[in-house]
């Protein structure tokens, strides 16, 4: 049986909404409907970031979540495998993060392919 996803010509994003990074910690620890690679979004704290056994952050404010330290020969594709996530979870948390004018963790911002731009809204 088709699920919607295999209809339909895209990917869905889940996106959780949070009033604080610590709130946010604390989901991705016993919501069990949120998933490793599921973007957490942080407006008051500026941050957007990935959910993992421990959530870490995209963006150069990372509150109470973590920040992570790739190796400076590692692949966006290594990052992504390291935490069992999908390159397009990374790409997509960025993406959000800089149409929101955050600033991207250098860290991180070092291994995109290009720097990620916001989309134009026609």
């Amino acid at each position: 049986m088709l699920t919607d996803t295999d209809r339909f010509a895209f990917t869905t994003r889940r996106i959780h909404s949070f009033s604080s990074t610590g709130n946010a910690y604390d989901a991705t620890q016993c919501d069990e409907s949120i998933r490793s690679g599921d973007t957490l979004l942080i407006l008051d704290e500026r941050v957007v970031a990935i959910a993992y056994t421990w959530p870490f952050a995209v963006t150069r404010q990372s509150g109470n979540l973590h920040r992570i330290q790739p190796r400076p020969d590692d692949t966006l594709a290594q990052m992504a495998d390291g935490f069992s996530i999908a390159v397009d979870d990374i790409l997509d948390a960025c993406q959000l993060a800089t149409a929101l004018g955050f600033d991207i963790d250098p860290a991180i911002a070092a291994h995109l392919p290009t720097p990620p731009r916001a989309k134009a809204i026609p």
